[in-house]
């Protein structure tokens, strides 16, 4: 490595500037330095006339050439110029130029003139420069072609693009290298969570740091592995912190930096890259968004079979495990859309893993929230579990960006810490959006509003498989005029009960309005289209329907159907059937709570149409306390139990820290304005 106070060599740095510069002192010199002067070619026979009619007032002979430039007169400038051209008043010199036998012929031919009185002016001898005229000609040629190559060469990265040599080297790798020792500045502990992905990845750096440890027992060292999960889970991160654990050379580089305008250029990337990995072996290369080259092939009939992207790919395919080896290098790859990419990257021997990393749950969202808040100045009435539980279905990146929007808030609010207000203000703006308060709202709305609002809350506080509510708005946020925050349950999966009970509280604001109002309103246009999505999830996909029970025409891969539906016009009327009765029977479940509970839900109504925002210690004073206990918190203490047994059997002291991850592929969202539940999205067409 180069001493770092070793004085580094002074030198003039190149910058576009001075093309630009090149170019304005040319023009320049152009306006300035031309003499204004003009020059016609006339043969031997002409020059003599205009000589002998006095109309040439000095010659110029050029030895080396046999020309002869003469002077001509005003008169005869103007016979032999157009008037457009030949502009004495403006300082415009007119010449003749012509082919002389010899400079000692026409000196005797001078010499006559002389005698006859024809010509009485100066004569010259001279030798002629062909270069000036050679720079005025093709100058401005030179300077095009100067100025497109250097353009050319910073359009394709200059010496960042493989090292000298700009447009010539285009097809070189972009790799980020670290050599072995230059770690970034993430390890593993800043990776919260993600306890599965972190030790297949802690296995991978083993298989580098001691190959013979695996070998010995006839093992084979796994060419690679590719990350797949939603966007902001971490996956990036885990490839960081794999760069700064790893003491091997790791080379980075995204999917799109082998796509270039040039036919070929991604291919002879990728043979660069792997050339390069080759020679630094063992080491690990990692391709971010690996989707962009790694789409399977075939799939774009416009492109026709010169595909260059297709290209990029084959050559990735081959470099990865074709006829050659690449014993010591590892790739990894990442992506959240690993269902377009080609079936022959997937397959083992390219990548042997995939691993997901998937949503984290509540313990490692504690423990996701612990790691950004290590930098912020929190207060004691921060309950990070509280946050953890409101923000289910949250990734990673939209934890550290609740974070963010917290201390920003505060920092508005000309707080000295973040407070626990600055961080619900933070989720609520992440979730529903800015509160619009220039918003105009008449009374009969701002009422409407209030009675839908209630009618969730209503329904939902007597439901046993509802989310328990957390607050209600009748402020309007987004595009949303009121909303309601529940506290999401965490569940693996969900039994048919939780799905009607979350449809019934998703009625409950219309059928408080037909109610209360005695006429409905647009206002549920959401809630109408998350119910209708959920009770088709139930009969087609889910299989819950008496009528057509274990069906379901979900395809996983989003490629079986199509535009076509795979049932036929009498079945398609049978879904739309069921659908309907369940909507219907939830409707009327949901009316037969709130008049239940009348007087409740119109003292919720008015309290908040005077407070506009109430919480959930609001609710129980007005319903009483729930009678069903969280699901979250027997889960939580089951999972405190099983770690703390856990640490005792390996010897560890017992902690209340979380410090594991287990991955779930439900997503819920703790504002009424998302479904709690996986419902796959519906067929097209």
């Amino acid at each position: 490595m180069d001493n770092p106070n070793k004085p580094k060599k002074g030198g003039i740095k190149f910058s576009m500037y001075w093309a630009y510069a090149i170019i304005i002192v040319f023009l320049l010199g152009m306006l300035y330095i031309d003499d204004n002067s003009l020059t016609k070619d006339v043969s031997f026979t002409k020059f003599e006339q205009y000589v002998g009619t006095g109309g040439v007032d000095k010659i110029t002979v050029y030895t080396n050439t046999n020309k002869a430039e003469g002077v001509i007169s005003d008169s005869l400038a103007r016979t032999i110029f157009h008037e457009s051209q030949y502009q004495p008043g403006k300082g415009t010199v007119a010449h003749i130029v012509t082919d002389i036998p010899s400079a000692d012929k026409l000196q005797d031919q001078i010499d006559v003139w002389r005698s006859e009185g024809k010509f009485k002016g100066e004569v010259n001898y001279e030798k002629s420069s062909d270069y000036t005229s050679i720079l005025w000609t093709f100058g401005p040629i030179i300077l095009f072609v100067a100025f497109w190559f250097i353009m050319m060469r910073r359009m394709s990265g200059g010496s960042g693009s493989g090292g000298p040599g700009g447009v010539f080297n285009v097809g070189k790798s972009k790799a980020k290298v670290f050599e072995k020792g230059e770690a970034t500045n993430v390890t593993f502990k800043d990776v919260a969570g993600l306890t599965e992905p972190k030790t297949e990845i802690r296995e991978i750096v083993e298989f580098l740091r001691n190959p013979q440890r695996y070998t010995d027992l006839g093992g084979k060292i796994p060419k690679g592995a590719l990350l797949v999960g939603p966007p902001g889970t971490g996956k990036t991160l885990l490839a960081k912190a794999v760069a700064g654990e790893a003491n091997v050379p790791f080379f980075s580089m995204s999917g799109s930096d082998f796509v270039e305008m040039f036919v070929g250029v991604g291919a002879s990337r990728v043979r660069d890259l792997f050339r390069q990995a080759k020679e630094k072996a063992p080491c690990i290369v990692f391709i971010d968004e690996i989707d962009a080259v790694g789409r399977a092939r075939g799939k774009n009939p416009n492109m026709g079979a010169n595909d260059e992207r297709e290209n990029t790919l084959n050559q990735l395919l081959t470099e990865m495990d074709g006829f050659g080896t690449n014993s010591g290098v590892i790739i990894l790859a990442a992506t959240n859309r690993a269902d377009i990419l080609d079936k022959a990257l997937l397959r083992a021997g390219r990548f042997d893993r995939q691993i997901t990393v998937d949503l984290p749950e509540l313990k490692d969202r504690i423990e996701i929230f612990n790691v950004h808040l290590r930098n912020i100045k929190k207060d004691e009435t921060v309950d990070v579990e509280v946050m953890a539980r409101q923000t289910a279905g949250f990734s990673g990146a939209d934890i550290a960006n609740v974070c963010n929007e917290a201390a920003l808030i505060a920092a508005r609010n000309n707080k000295k810490t973040v407070d626990r207000d600055s961080f619900m203000a933070a989720i609520d703006r992440i979730i529903c959006g800015l509160e619009h308060s220039s918003k105009i709202i008449s009374d009969d709305e701002k009422k409407a509003i209030a009675i839908h609002e209630a009618g969730h809350a209503t329904v939902s506080w007597f439901l046993e498989y509802s989310n328990e509510m957390v607050k209600v708005s009748i402020v309007p946020r987004g595009m949303a005029l009121g909303a309601a925050w529940y506290m999401p349950e965490e569940r693996q999966i969900t039994p048919l009960q939780a799905l009607l009970d979350q449809m019934c509280m998703t009625l409950g604001g219309r059928a408080a309005e037909e109610i209360a109002l005695g006429q409905v309103s647009t206002g549920a246009l959401n809630d109408l289209e998350k119910v209708t999505k959920m009770a088709y999830a139930i009969v087609v996909y889910y299989g819950m329907s008496d009528q057509l029970p274990n069906v379901c025409y979900y395809d996983s891969t989003g490629q079986a159907y199509g535009f076509s539906k795979p049932y036929g016009g009498e079945r398609a009327a049978l879904i739309d059937k069921e659908v309907s009765r369940i909507i219907t029977e939830q409707y009327e479940r949901a009316k037969s709570i709130i008049l239940a509970h009348k007087d409740g839900h119109g003292k919720l109504a008015e309290t908040l149409l005077t407070k506009e925002v109430m919480y959930s210690e609001d609710l129980k004073e007005i319903f009483g306390p729930r009678q069903w206990r969280s699901r979250t918190e027997e889960i939580m203490q089951l999972q405190a139990e099983r770690d703390a047994a856990r640490q005792l059997q390996e010897g560890e002291k017992p902690s209340g820290d979380a410090s594991g991850i287990d991955t779930t592929d439900e997503k819920e969202n703790p504002s009424d304005q998302e479904i709690p539940p996986v419902t796959p999205p519906p067929f097209k067409g």
